[in-house]
């Protein structure tokens, strides 16, 4: 091989062996992740830590295997060596011995491959009809009253679901539909049982939600709810509907169909209803605020009613002290018009009239005897007969008009003519 220069350029960085190790493990998670894995156990060891230690083999190889105390539940039969199984893990190292090893999450016997094919094959078929589409799936009721448990009646799970309800949400309504949870036929009664549930019954009221729900187990104890006749009951419920199947770790088809999948039975019941100490908690937050802002308000409308009291009484000041003006502008007036002054007035000018009136007729006769008699002398001597006397004529007409020029008269027309003494006759030639 010919070594070039790129070649000692990458050998020249020396790892520790930390680094080393620590870069395989990184390599091995991202390649492998989880993995299913079938061999038998030997070399088992239980810690006193409660860890689980053993080596899983074929004919061919071996690979270090660890069931962390808290990963798992304990299966029920004992492990013991030579037991064939299927274990489903993350493949690490462990640096310090510079081991890869692997994690164990679930362990079943090694039999149960053909369940975990059957599942597998369904998985892949429900979720190509979309039965397990994220955009169907509706949200749950946030404060319901009625649901229903689809559950064996004398399981632990329901027990544990019951007591956390009763705690949370006392005024909880809650009907069981028993079912079987395990062996032939129990698919088909969980199925009706969930169909009956959702629809509308003369015997119950609507129910707001539907748990499905057991214990933990196995696989093959598990399978019930990975039959296809529950899946379809659960897609067609027109009630929302939680899984609540087994353990954390515990997956089964109910699961990806459900609505909302809980962990536990228990923590479905957490999960469904809100704590009553916590609504209590927030009512009690919500009575404040609303004091709080009620307080507030009032406070404002006072500011504002004493505001509007200010503005009105200054209004109120502005029309009293301008009505005040106006009455004692008025009164002024009438003072001055006062109906004493004016009867006063009146009697003092009713006795300058009186006086007036009984010293005023002689001398007001006086006077118009001497006008009359100035009047006579001024006609005496203006008048027309003063006038006549100096020689002077008038003509009239017929109709006794004075005839002042010469187109006023035509032939023959009669005419009178006085003088001084008398008056005389004539015709016009």
């Amino acid at each position: 091989m010919e070594l070039t220069s790129d070649f000692f350029q990458q050998a020249s960085k020396v790892l520790t062996v930390t680094e080393l190790t620590r870069s395989i493990r990184n390599t091995l998670e991202v390649k492998f992740g989880a993995v299913w894995v079938q061999g038998e156990i030997s070399n088992y060891k239980l810690h006193p830590s409660g860890h689980q230690y053993f080596t899983l083999k074929d004919q061919r190889a071996q690979i270090a295997c660890v069931i962390w105390r808290d990963a798992m539940v304990p299966p029920r039969q004992p492990l013991v060596d030579g037991t064939q199984v299927q274990v489903f893990g993350t493949v690490t190292v462990f640096e310090a011995r510079g081991q890869y090893q692997l994690n164990v999450q679930i362990l079943q016997p090694r039999g149960l491959g053909l369940l975990q094919a059957k599942f597998e094959a369904l998985k892949r078929k429900l979720e190509a009809e979309g039965l397990f589409g994220p955009e169907r799936k509706r949200p749950l009721p946030k404060l319901p009253r009625r649901i229903g448990i689809v559950t064996s009646p004398s399981g632990a799970a329901v027990r544990d679901m019951l007591n956390v309800l009763r705690r949370r949400a006392p005024w909880l309504q809650v009907l069981i539909s028993p079912v079987r949870v395990q062996g032939t036929g129990a698919a088909q009664e969980i199925a009706v049982a969930i169909r009956e549930l959702a629809m509308p019954n003369e015997n119950w009221q609507p129910l707001d939600l539907i748990v499905v729900t057991r214990g933990g187990g196995s696989i093959e104890d598990l399978w019930e709810f990975n039959e296809e006749i529950v899946a379809r009951a659960i897609f067609n419920s027109a009630v929302p509907i939680v899984s609540a199947v087994g353990h954390e770790i515990d997956f089964t088809i109910c699961d990806f169909v459900a609505d909302f999948r809980a962990p536990t039975p228990s923590a479905a019941a957490e999960l469904i209803v809100p704590d009553i100490i916590d609504l209590h908690r927030r009512i009690d937050g919500c009575a404040r605020g609303l004091a709080r802002q009620l307080l507030n308000r009032v406070r404002d409308a006072q500011q504002r009613l004493d505001h509007a009291r200010e503005i009105l009484q200054r209004c109120l000041a502005h029309k009293i002290d301008s009505y005040k003006r106006g009455l004692l502008h008025s009164l002024r007036a009438l003072q001055a018009r006062s109906p004493a002054r004016e009867l006063m007035m009146r009697r003092s000018r009713f006795v300058d009239l009186h006086r007036r009136l009984v010293t005023s007729p002689g001398r007001l006769l006086e006077n118009a005897r001497h006008r009359f008699q100035r009047m006579e002398g001024l006609l005496r001597v203006l008048g027309p007969d003063a006038t006549l006397r100096r020689g002077y004529s008038v003509t009239l007409n017929e109709r006794g008009k004075i005839i002042r020029t010469i187109s006023a008269v035509r032939p023959k027309l009669k005419i009178r003519t006085r003088v001084s003494d008398g008056e005389f006759g004539s015709q016009v030639l």
